[in-house]
């Protein structure tokens, strides 16, 4: 039997095995994407695990292997894998211990201790996650405890295999497409290693956040390499450095088939699946769907599953979502004005504003000038459009403007 043969076995193993904990997570076909895209498009719904993300899926496979010889795990997280972790240390009866960084939500904190119960202990160390997985390292060295990788493992990455085992089942047959987020790569290792003996005519594509596209930068240097900077927002995905297992299962893969989803646009996506759907969708969890519209040619007749790979989203973000989307749908700007100090000006301002525009915000940055102050302003519309008639207007009157939207270092300290 060659290794390809024992990876899909070990896979439909791990698979049965994990109906001890739950059945299999729903295949369900969309009807509004599908109509959408004139394609057949399935989702394989992970937001809908008892963690709420297919994390467990690995977690849980890693412990049943090594809970004969170690009964104290350890990881490093601040989201899906600590939940993950947690619900498989109170399932076997191990202790687990589970480090997060300082700034780590309460919301996640409290989630992860729910799950794992008098299981787990919870230790907040580190600003950052480097520093808080070199703590975690430093606690398997001194205790003897198993260090658990969220990605990097090859009994993780048999674990998250699983999906694709229970594509395959319930689909009855092999889509043509597979679409799948990558933030690690241990889910797409796992799910491409077991489609390529088991349904080996169905494609793939990879989708990355474009703030942390860890994957197509270790296609381009031919392995893993740090990336300089990451972009956090999608937290379940936002990972500085491919796998090294899970890229030895990727090294192949043609870098086309690798799509990078910028951060603001899966705001939208998130917001259309929960107004459209009812679909509670977490950032990295929209990563496959956001991707559709630019392989509108590629999926058209042809049967497509996406994998919605987690849905914790905390609803606190929900005003930061609509502002992203907004923003990316060009809907929303931001503008400093220099507004003259005398009397009538404001209303003059207010005049100009078209009938679709809303001012979101209105504050005086500085207004020491004896002529004039600087005013920053945001305003909603209800079409793109609608700001170059704004700016035509704003320059016909001779006040003068700044769009700075776009510009990250203010945005950062006015917006």
């Amino acid at each position: 039997m060659d290794h390809a043969q024992t990876f899909a076995a070990s896979a439909r193993a791990a698979s049965e095995a994990l109906r001890a904990l739950f059945e299999p997570t729903p295949l369900q076909r969309n009807e509004h994407l599908s109509a959408r895209f004139g394609a057949e498009i399935w989702l394989k719904r992970e937001d809908l695990t008892p963690v709420r993300s297919y994390k467990l899926r690995g977690a849980f496979n890693a412990m049943r292997k090594r809970v004969g010889t170690q009964r104290h795990f350890v990881c490093a997280s601040a989201g899906n894998h600590a939940q993950g972790m947690a619900f498989a240390c109170r399932h076997f009866g191990v202790r687990g211990t589970i480090f997060m960084p300082v700034t780590t939500p309460q919301q996640k904190i409290g989630r992860t201790r729910g799950f794992g119960g008098d299981a787990v202990e919870i230790v907040l160390t580190g600003d950052y996650f480097d520093q808080t997985l070199a703590a975690a390292e430093a606690h398997c060295a001194t205790h003897g405890a198993a260090f658990l990788s969220p990605f990097d493992d090859d009994d993780v990455i048999e674990g998250q295999a699983s999906v694709g085992v229970e594509i395959l089942a319930q689909l009855g047959r092999a889509p043509d497409l597979v679409i799948l987020p990558v933030g690690g790569g241990g889910l797409s290792a796992g799910v491409t290693r077991y489609l390529a003996e088991a349904a080996p005519a169905t494609g793939f594509r990879f989708v990355e956040p474009s703030g942390g596209a860890s994957l197509a930068a270790a296609l381009a240097a031919g392995g893993p390499v740090t990336l300089s900077r990451v972009n956090s927002f999608v937290d379940g995905a936002a990972v500085a450095r491919v796998g090294a297992r899970s890229f030895a299962a990727l090294a192949g893969t043609d870098p086309a088939h690798v799509l990078a989803a910028p951060e603001d646009r899966i705001c939208i996506t998130m917001l259309e699946m929960l107004n459209a759907e009812g679909i509670v969708l977490e950032p990295a969890g929209a990563l496959a769907l956001d991707v559709l519209p630019e392989l509108r040619a590629v999926i058209a007749g042809r049967t497509v599953v996406c994998v919605t790979s987690g849905g914790n989203f905390d609803f606190e973000r929900l005003p930061e979502v609509k502002e992203r989307a907004m923003r990316h749908a060009g809907r929303k700007k931001y503008f400093i004005l220099r507004m003259p100090q005398r009397p009538g000006a404001l209303r003059e301002f207010l005049s100009m504003l078209g009938p679709d525009d809303d001012i979101a915000r209105f504050e005086y940055l500085k207004k020491s000038a004896r002529n004039f102050g600087s005013v920053l302003i945001g305003i909603e519309t209800s079409a793109p459009g609608n700001f170059a008639a704004l700016a035509a207007r704003l320059d016909a009157a001779g006040m003068g403007w700044r769009d700075i939207t776009g510009d990250e270092a203010l945005a950062e300290f006015l917006i």
